[in-house]
């Protein structure tokens, strides 16, 4: 098979975990005898600096043409600590969400057997736990409209939804919830918001159309404090915008280490792959991050292109790899900790 995938390396540490998952797909891609078109663009700081927008035209058009987009990571300490800054990175990944469509992300959560005492949780709460967060990522609170009043001292944030754009990311859930436990819970705060209800509403009016599935209704503070008590409990769950931001962090500290954790941005026509532990920029040119989540979200590109044994030996290696203490210092505990570099070489040569 021939792929056309958008690189898109981003900020911080992003280059550098990339470079990794472009390493091993590279090495799947001579495995399986497929063919790998990367096409590197610019976004995030990276791309103020050059060209003074976070996600330039080129670039759109680029990630646009593309099979799939691998994406690293946006943001710079100098626009996080600028308040008046006009032009921020942040912007440039809203813009790419809503210029090509990605209305779903796809955030698993899962552990990995030998980290499992690794987790700020007690082992026998989180064994086992395999569970998918759907967020709504096109709508909600973070595209609605916002401003200021009374000179300044009034700020105003609105959450908007329609009813299109939650039926179309419940849609994606139920077709999940269909090839696992079927099993779905929406998340929401219906007994305060108004959108939230036409959330539920929508949602309970779709369940004739998936009978098998078991759909359970649960206000977000409760998720918050059952996520951590008991995570084995959930298989599927959708929500919107800003409550899944919230949700997803919380959840992904479950396996050990953010380091680990990947995700997929679905649209209509192209999806984006995404590891979810941001930019980290202390950690920027050290060779010192952990490019697991990366390589993994390379494995969800994968399999959504239906190359599930090429998928499978990507998440194969990994777990030896974890298995074998060739891991970053933010796993090693005391152990030799290894290169970035090192990590995604060991990986290719053992693909």
């Amino acid at each position: 098979m021939k792929l056309n995938i958008a690189l898109l390396a981003g900020d911080g540490i992003g280059p550098e975990v990339i470079d990794q998952a472009v390493k091993v797909s590279n090495a799947i891609a001579k495995k399986f005898n497929h063919e790998i078109n990367w096409k590197p663009a610019l976004t995030g700081a990276a791309a103020i600096d050059a060209v003074g927008e976070p996600y330039p035209d080129e670039t759109h058009e680029i990630c646009a043409n593309a099979d799939a987009v691998l994406f690293g990571a946006i943001g710079h300490p100098r626009f996080d600590n600028d308040p008046s800054a006009k032009v921020r990175p942040e912007q440039g990944l809203l813009k790419m969400r809503q210029k090509l469509g990605l209305f779903a992300n796809v955030r698993p959560t899962f552990t990995f057997p030998s980290l499992i005492d690794k987790s700020p949780l007690k082992r026998e709460r989180i064994e086992g736990t395999d569970l998918i967060i759907l967020r709504e990522l096109t709508g909600g609170i973070y595209f609605g409209e916002r401003g200021r009043k009374d000179g300044g001292d009034t700020a105003f944030d609105t959450m908007t939804y329609q009813r299109f754009e939650i039926q179309r990311l419940a849609k994606k859930g139920f077709e999940m919830a269909m090839k696992r436990s079927k099993k779905l819970c929406c998340v929401d705060k219906a007994n305060v918001l108004e959108s939230s209800r036409l959330w539920r509403e929508t949602v309970q009016a779709m369940e004739k159309d998936y009978p098998e599935v078991e759909v359970s209704y649960e206000f977000v503070d409760a998720v918050a404090m059952r996520l951590v008590q008991w995570p084995k409990a959930y298989d599927v769950m959708i929500t919107a915008n800003l409550f899944g931001d919230i949700l997803t962090d919380e959840a992904s500290v479950i396996s050990g280490s953010m380091g680990l954790m990947p995700s997929s941005s679905v649209g209509s026509k192209v999806s984006l792959y995404e590891p979810i532990h941001g930019s980290y920029p202390q950690a920027a040119g050290k060779d010192i991050a952990n490019p697991l989540a990366t390589v993994l979200s390379a494995a969800m590109l994968f399999e959504d292109m239906d190359l599930t044994e090429e998928a499978q030996a990507i998440r194969d290696v990994v777990n030896k790899s974890l298995a074998e203490g060739v891991v970053t210092e933010d796993l090693a505990d005391g152990a030799k900790a290894y290169k970035t570099s090192e990590v995604g070489d060991w990986l290719a040569a053992n693909i």
